[in-house]
């Protein structure tokens, strides 16, 4: 596709005029990019924000749909259509962690899950901001220890993603106001 091509990501994007929130922004590109109605979605939060490669300030939104729900890719935003267990997210079959310097200069960890569809009959590459609102949500929902190593201490879990997210945005926010 035009942007991002053969990435994995969930419904998104920019917000625009007409949306009253990031929820109104979330339900709308939903809605646009897989046939999602709104009024299927019961809107459960918003979970931590995070920052994207091009230091966008991202706002996971999270809902629960009918398992009956058969998605319509808009061929112009989405080539694929594909469901993974939120399970496969603390206890996966194909991982890897990558440490990487985020634009802001600070370490972190990078996770990349290879999941295979059966439905598809392939594997997909989920990894960046996606598996990193997966993990969380995944972390949150189940309350267990993955079986991989994350950046955040699990007995105090939304406190400190919100420490990590907050200490990411200073740096991010440094780094901006340093080159103007």
């Amino acid at each position: 596709l035009r942007r991002s091509p053969g990435q994995v990501c969930f419904p998104g994007g920019k917000s625009e005029a007409s949306d009253k929130d990031e929820i109104d922004t979330a339900l709308r590109e939903a809605k646009e990019e897989v046939g999602l109605q709104p009024e299927k979605v019961e809107v459960i939060c918003r979970l931590v924000p995070g920052i994207d490669k091009m230091n966008h300030l991202v706002t996971p939104v999270v809902g629960f749909i009918e398992d009956a729900f058969q998605a319509t890719p808009n061929p112009d935003e989405v080539s694929e259509v594909f469901f993974v267990p939120l399970e496969y997210f603390i206890k996966p079959l194909k991982y890897k962690a990558l440490s990487y310097k985020t634009s802001s200069g600070s370490l972190t960890l990078m996770h990349c899950f290879i999941y295979y569809d059966q439905e598809h009959k392939k594997s997909f590459k989920i990894w960046g901001l996606t598996a990193h609102f997966a993990v969380f949500l995944a972390l949150v929902i189940f309350g267990e220890r993955p079986t991989f190593e994350v950046d955040y201490d699990l007995d105090n879990l939304i406190s400190s993603s919100e420490n990590y997210f907050i200490n990411l945005y200073a740096s991010v926010y440094e780094r901006k106001k340093s080159n103007l």
